[in-house]
Formats: C-alpha cells, structure tokens, sequence
C-alpha cells in the first residue's frame, strides 16, 4: 500500500494537469486521516488504512474527475478558525472574507470601544462573516439576512453548532430589514459581485448558487441597493464595510459619494495586494 506521502505526490501531480488545486489534495487527506497540516508533515510516511484509502482515492476521484469542490466533499470549510459546513446552497467563503470580519472588529474597536452594537451581514449564505462577528465580539448583537431560506438553513446550523447567538431575517437585500423597522449601527456585507458576462472557472460555476455569484452587468448591482436603502436602517453615527472585486475601488467611490457624500471611506488592499475592502464611517 502507497505511504501518504507517495498518495499526495501522485494526487498534487494529477491535479496540476488538470488545473485544480494542490492545496485541495492535502485538505482531502487531512480529512481522510483526522490531521490537521501540522500532524499530516509528521505522518508524510504512514500509510492508510483501507476505509482511509478508499474514502480518499474515492473523493479525489469526484474532485478531479467530476469537479465536485473538496468542501462540499467533506462538507465544511474552516473560517476564521471555525468550521462552517456548507453544501451547494451557499457559497464557499473565501480566505479574502476573513480579511473583512478582521477589519470590521478593528472598526468596531476604533469607533465603538466595547459598547453594545446592533450588526447586519446583508446575504450572508453559510453566515461565515454574523456568525464569526457574534464569536469574536460578544458585544455586536447580530443579525444575518439571506434572500435564499436554503442559504439560511445552512446558517442557522452553522450559527448552532458554534454556539452563536444571531437573528436571522429572509430578506431580499435590506427589504425585510426596513418592513420590520429594524436599526443597526454597523451593516456588513459581501454582496454577489461578479459582473453577469464574466467567465467564471467551471469548479464554481457548476457547484455555488449563481445567486451568490453574479452582481449585474458591472458586479456593482447590489451594492447600489444596500447603499441606496441604508439609511432607513442605520442608526448615527455607523459603519458599512463591504468586500468587493478588486477593480470596484473607483465603482465603490462613486456610489459612497451619491449616497453618503458626507462619509468619510477608505479602501483597504488585501493580502495580495488588491483593492478588496472599503468601508465608510458615518458620524
């Protein structure tokens, strides 16, 4: 039988040749062998036990083969140190996503210093960014709104299962936030930002809602109804911070000023470098 180390060459190789991931592959075998990245270096020359090999061998297959995405495979993903499930109701959060949770909690501590703030994550999907709020800031009553009831099952567990007290609202952007007259002093969001006609890799296309996905003709759609709307619930002063595609720096500054010409904003690069982040203050 293969060692895990001669599993992982073979598997990383056939991926490359198929433009998948590597970094795929060893979450699979993480999964397989109950390892996290640490302990699987130090097993590099164990092998699998049967059910191990066939369970991995067998997921691979439907990686590579049928482009099903490793998370739904095993059924999570880990998020700020939490692990989330998803499924193909909701989209698959992004390294990029945690960069923006991070960023709301240094906001929060600038401009809030530990008060009780009420929190919105406009579609949230699996609840990656409510739920991880809720966690790491007890303080941020949060709510979580999704305009999918499948997208807010799949958060309602998650919020169960890591023990985070949220609200959670079906709401077509901010429209079941305003009929309930609900105010919040931070709104949240990573909206659907992919413009309509953009080709998008076959693994995301074929497995994550197109709800999820497409903002518009310019990726900017949804993110002009949440700033449109946002007044009639926020309360002064408050923050909006949204992720974004990186060539939407100067989109977002455009709807920030018809909106909230008074706001101060910035935009804030991710850890590759790109326009990723903007937030506005409100005061």
């Amino acid at each position: 039988m293969p060692t895990i180390r001669e599993l992982l060459t073979t598997y990383e190789k056939k991926a490359l040749e198929v433009n998948k991931e590597e970094s795929a592959i060893k979450l699979l075998m993480q999964f397989a062998t109950d390892s996290e990245g640490y302990e699987l270096i130090m097993r590099l020359d164990e092998k699998l036990t049967l059910v191990q090999e066939k369970f991995f061998t067998d997921n691979v297959t439907k990686y590579l083969e049928n482009n099903i995405p490793i998370q739904h495979l095993i059924g999570h993903e880990i998020f700020f140190g939490h692990k989330f499930n998803v499924n193909e109701n909701v989209l698959i959060p992004r390294f990029e996503t945690e960069e923006l949770v991070a960023k709301v909690l240094d906001l929060y501590d600038e401009h809030f210093d530990g008060k009780e703030v009420n929190v919105v994550d406009v579609g949230t999907g699996c609840g990656a960014i409510g739920i991880t709020l809720a966690i790491e800031a007890p303080e941020m009553n949060v709510t979580i709104t999704d305009i999918s009831s499948l997208a807010l099952d799949v958060a309602r567990e998650n919020a169960e299962k890591l023990g985070a007290n949220v609200k959670t609202i079906e709401s077509d952007m901010l429209d079941g936030i305003i009929s309930q007259g609900l105010r919040f002093d931070i709104l949240v969001s990573n909206p659907p930002y992919i413009p309509q006609e953009e080709k998008v890799e076959s693994l995301v296309l074929d497995n994550e809602p197109h709800l999820a996905l497409f903002g518009g003709s310019d990726g900017l759609y949804f993110y002009d109804l949440i700033l449109r709307d946002a007044k009639q619930i926020l309360n002064t002063p408050n923050i909006i911070a949204f992720e974004h595609a990186y060539h939407h720096r100067e989109g977002m500054a455009h709807l920030i000023e018809k909106y909230f010409p008074d706001a101060r904003y910035e935009t804030v690069k991710d850890m590759q470098g790109r326009d990723r982040i903007t937030y506005l203050i409100n005061k």
